[in-house]
């Protein structure tokens, strides 16, 4: 399975740095992964649904650490590249809509 697209929509928030989407083979993406500043560093957080008893449940994750890491690694990468271009003018924030 080859990741074939990452998109980035920055996010000007103290912990929310932005909003990911991924696209495995050209042929199915997941959207709604977000890039958060935690206490031990930048990390990739799985699209997630509220629970009736207030705990959230991923809908869509990697079910080993090998491909959990290679997505994360490819989708800090790709937001390092939207933060260098966010210093230099080239982009900027989104406006509030999640990806």
């Amino acid at each position: 399975m080859e990741i074939t697209e990452v998109r980035i929509s920055l996010r000007n928030d103290d912990k929310l740095k932005a909003f990911a989407s991924i696209t495995f083979d050209d042929c199915f993406v997941v959207r709604g992964l977000k890039i958060i500043e935690g206490a031990n560093g930048t990390f990739v957080a799985m699209p997630s649904r509220k629970r009736n008893d207030g705990t959230y449940q991923d809908v869509a994750h990697p079910v080993n650490n090998e491909t959990r890491h290679r997505i994360e690694a490819r989708i800090l990468s790709e937001y390092a590249n939207e933060v260098v271009k966010l210093e230099s003018g080239e982009a900027s924030y989104a406006a509030g809509e999640e990806i």
